[in-house]
């Protein structure tokens, strides 16, 4: 019938309208960032859609928006559906938006087709996944799981706001983010649908996949001090210029992830010389690490590595050296009965299931402590991500909205709401 909705045909044209101010700090690219104003905007749009599908919203003590769309029982627990929608600096319109939007349209086809099930369905977006203002990331997702310290809120951006008061300025209570924890039995389980970000699903021509696992992931803060001094008047052979040994220091992260195991990266995705003058030798330079591989043990032997280097570049050109953990998340696989359900539900809609392991971090990881965790993958062009060449198939997010409701057919059929998670085994 002309008109007539159909689940995830409009969800990444929903990504392009947030891709634009105001739902961005800046015109002709996307940036959106946790607590700004951009942000601010998007939750506004995403909570009439959310609205419109059926859903009763509401922002919890984390800024996470939340659309509830009740079960037959009410209060019964919920499958949480959702992803985040902040972005890297000048990022992809899809890279966590499309996880929220599918959402709304899995609740839409519900309402429509007036059912209720014996589990209630909630869709979250997650204000902060990427980390992009301030150093750790999924700060969101962790409060959800009962992950937020008093240490998260002492954390600053580069503008040197905390992010305590930025929860301030936001209209929320500076010292209660914690409170957006749920108790254990509240939630079900946790589907995120994502981008896959990188180009496996389109070598194989396939639309959707399955997530195995998360990689683990290591955030680091290093420091080269030396002595900032004239760019003209001081001799190259008495200079402790700190911005030569940070370029070494790049070197050798690229030297020591290139020869690791299969899964095995190194990132220096920041650098920042002080005090930042055109004709000033730098007094010190920051880089920062981001190291990630498929077990944790891989992970810390390459952090070790570059470490050591680290030390040695700073040793040999008498410079200091030091570094700060910003954030180490461990491997983290997808549940294994979910996942079987997933295949099932993939294999539904006429699609050969693959299963694969993410590099990427996700808000899965987080959730996991919390609830049993699954992830479907949508194909991305050229697997770009992280880029605003960043780019889906309509028809693709379709398919993937339609595996999304098959697996909610699923776990209606297994009775996943009698015993909660132990349900799943």
């Amino acid at each position: 019938m002309a008109g007539c909705f159909v689940p995830g045909a409009r969800a990444a044209s929903r990504c392009d309208e947030l891709g634009e101010p105001p739902y961005s700090e800046a015109a002709g690219r996307l940036t959106r960032r946790f607590l700004t104003p951009a942000h601010r905007a998007a939750l506004d749009t995403l909570s009439g859609w959310m609205t419109e599908a059926g859903m009763a919203v509401r922002l919890d003590a984390a800024a996470n928006l939340i659309g509830r769309y009740e079960g037959r029982t009410p209060a019964a627990p919920a499958l949480m559906i959702g992803s985040h929608i902040d972005s890297v600096p000048n990022g992809g319109r899809y890279d966590g938006p499309l996880g929220v939007t599918l959402g709304i349209d899995c609740v839409q086809a519900l309402r429509d087709a007036g059912r209720r099930l014996p589990f209630a369905i909630e869709v979250i977006a997650f204000g902060d996944e990427e980390g992009s203002r301030f150093p750790a990331a999924m700060t969101c997702s962790r409060a959800v799981a009962g992950r937020a310290d008093a240490a998260m809120l002492a954390m600053r951006d580069a503008a040197g706001c905390s992010l305590a008061d930025a929860f301030a300025a936001f209209g929320l209570p500076q010292t209660e983010p914690a409170t957006a924890a749920r108790r254990p039995g509240e939630l079900l389980a946790f589907l995120e649908a994502h981008i896959e970000q990188g180009p496996v699903l389109e070598a194989e021509d396939l639309p959707i996949g399955i997530v195995t696992a998360i990689a683990a992931q290591k955030r680091l803060a290093v420091r080269f001090t030396g002595v900032a001094g004239h760019a003209g008047t001081t001799p190259m052979r008495l200079r402790r210029d700190p911005a030569p040994a940070a370029a070494e220091a790049i070197l050798a992260v690229e030297r020591i992830c290139s020869g690791g195991e299969a899964g095995l990266v190194g990132t220096v995705g920041r650098m920042s010389a002080y005090p930042g003058g055109f004709n000033v030798i730098p007094g010190a330079v920051e880089i920062s690490l981001d190291i990630r591989a498929e077990t944790s043990a891989a992970r810390d032997a390459a952090v070790e590595r570059v470490l050591a280097e680290i030390d040695a570049i700073a040793a040999r050109r008498g410079l200091g050296a030091s570094s700060e953990l910003l954030q180490a998340l461990p491997e983290c696989a997808c549940d294994p009965a979910l996942i079987g359900r997933l295949g099932v539900a993939v294999q539904a809609v006429g699609v050969t299931p693959r299963r694969l392991p993410s590099g990427a971090a996700h808000d899965a990881m987080s959730l996991a402590a919390l609830c049993p965790t699954a992830m479907l993958f949508i194909r991305c062009a050229g697997g770009v991500s992280h880029n605003p060449a960043e780019a889906v198939r309509a028809d693709d997010c379709a398919l993937a909205a339609l595996a999304m409701l098959a697996f909610i057919d699923i776990l209606e059929r297994d009775g996943l709401e009698q015993g909660g998670p132990e349900g799943l085994e």
